[in-house]
């Protein structure tokens, strides 16, 4: 079987995350205000989708609060820079156990789980483009944390993200999770074209060996669109990986903190070797107009 890379390629940049990513770099973007140039950093580098957390400015820890995303926004909008802005749904699936011995009462330190139209709260007020589902529940690292995103919760959501006029971009942590994407598209809760984001390497779930990322693509369906990454020093060897098996790129800070051995990395300069990867091989990078069209996106923002 011959190869068929991807020739027209956009890039995403997750450029801030909710992990414990700001102790380790300064490059990190904490405040709405550096997150927000950190997704102009972004666009101008190449990158036509610029994927938004947002962080409790005193703490850095991962935050939800809809004022700290309407501060993104609104910077982004007035920078007049083109980007499409996709931000997360993930915040309020997040279940941590008391303890191996006493699992009950859960930890109050880690576990924050909201409802369904909460955890959409600023995706209706502010009405970005693309809004991120997390399609199913997996352990997370060597503790008791659980992302939580049960099969009626999901449906919740989709159909909540649906109303909106939102698009989803699917997050397939591991192979079941696309089982449940495709459940979704079947009720019809899911807008076309479908988007994924594959997400490799994040343990406990799918592997980023190239075995696995093949099992997923030949199992999505072909009128999906798909991007894939892989976490820390496989960031950018995934880049060049995903156009390889006809996919798009997604690199940025949330993933990974390293530019090249020792040396801290910016958004920026993810993205900009995320294009010489990409057009090293002989594929073009999308403008974010290119990819509101190919995608039917409706800016809102």
């Amino acid at each position: 079987m011959g190869l068929t890379p991807n020739r027209d390629v956009f890039i995403t940049c997750a450029v801030t995350g909710a992990g414990d990513t700001t102790g380790r770099s300064d490059k990190v973007p904490v405040t709405p205000r550096q997150i927000a140039d950190a997704a102009i950093e972004a666009a101008n580098a190449g990158a036509a989708i610029a994927h938004i957390h947002v962080r409790d400015p005193e703490t850095g820890k991962g935050a939800r609060r809809v004022e700290l995303y309407e501060e993104v926004v609104e910077h982004v909008a007035a920078s007049g820079v083109d980007v499409v802005l996709n931000l997360t749904a993930g915040m309020g699936g997040d279940l941590t156990l008391g303890s191996t011995e006493q699992p009950l009462p859960l930890s109050p330190a880690g576990t924050d789980m909201a409802g369904a139209s909460e955890r959409l709260e600023h995706v209706a007020r502010l009405r970005p483009e693309i809004c991120t589902l997390d399609c199913g529940t997996m352990n997370f690292g060597e503790g008791d944390y659980v992302m939580t995103n049960t099969p009626a919760m999901l449906k919740a959501m989709a159909a909540g993200i649906r109303e909106l006029g939102v698009r989803p971009e699917i997050e397939i942590f591991d192979t079941g999770h696309l089982l449940l994407a495709k459940w979704l598209d079947g009720q019809g809760l899911l807008e076309h074209p479908v988007m994924v984001q594959l997400c490799m390497g994040i343990p406990w779930g799918a592997p980023d060996d190239l075995q696995t990322l093949l099992a997923l693509t030949a199992n999505l369906p072909a009128d999906w669109t798909f991007s894939a990454f892989s976490i820390g020093r496989n960031q950018l060897p995934y880049a060049a990986l995903a156009v390889l098996a006809g996919g798009n790129i997604r690199v940025g800070l949330e993933d990974n903190i390293w530019l090249d051995k020792g040396v801290l990395a910016t958004n920026g300069a993810l993205v900009e070797r995320a294009v010489a990867i990409a057009e090293g091989m002989g594929s073009r990078i999308l403008s974010a107009a290119e990819v509101r069209t190919r995608l039917k996106l409706t800016k809102g923002w």
